[in-house]
């Protein structure tokens, strides 16, 4: 394991930007024409964005560098991460089905975190999980339409959760840089 003392050198893949994550051409976020039109259109649009983000900061690493904590004290690395969002995903689609809750995915708090071990397995189901999570989240949301509709438990709107999934996703795209500078140097907004 590596230790927190050694400092990995900053490098970028992009070659045209080198303060980008990687080339325009290469940048699946990067949606060439005018924004969308409509409130529902960007909002969707601000959280695929994110949610690409993540991917992102994420690719081109193993298990280990997945499952490392590279900013103690902290218990964050990117593998807890994803798993964490997966778990929020859930959690949310919670907060606007009428059914009861569906049990946690990794356990008790924290669980996602602290049971992010450095395993290919548990990799690829973290990533699995949240694809399905986001999924039947997006599908239950796809269900009221009206962004002034009251769809929550404690009477929020569907805008509400919109935007709260997106400003979910853009804090934790903001640890996701930060770890993944300390795992191997590779820098880029």
């Amino acid at each position: 394991m590596r230790r927190v003392t050694e400092v990995p050198e900053r490098w970028s893949k992009a070659s045209v930007y080198p303060d980008m994550w990687v080339d325009p051409d290469d940048d699946p976020r990067d949606s060439d024409g005018v924004a969308p039109d409509g409130e529902l259109a960007t909002l969707r649009e601000y959280l695929r964005d994110y949610r690409l983000t993540l991917r992102l900061k994420c690719e081109g690493l193993d298990a280990e560098q997945m499952a490392r904590r590279s900013v103690p004290p902290s218990t964050m690395s990117l593998l807890g991460l994803v798993r964490h969002l997966a778990e929020v995903e859930r959690d949310w689609r919670g907060w606007i089905v009428s059914e009861e809750p569906a049990p946690r995915l990794y356990g008790p708090r924290d669980a996602d975190f602290d049971g992010a071990a450095p395993r290919q397995e548990l990799v690829e189901g973290a990533f699995a999980d949240l694809a399905r999570e986001q999924a039947a989240t997006d599908a239950a949301l796809a269900a009221h339409p009206d962004l002034g509709a009251r769809v929550c438990r404690d009477g929020d709107s569907a805008r509400g959760l919109w935007v709260h999934r997106i400003e979910e996703y853009a804090r934790h795209c903001g640890h996701a840089d930060l770890l993944r500078e300390c795992v191997d140097g590779r820098v880029g907004q």
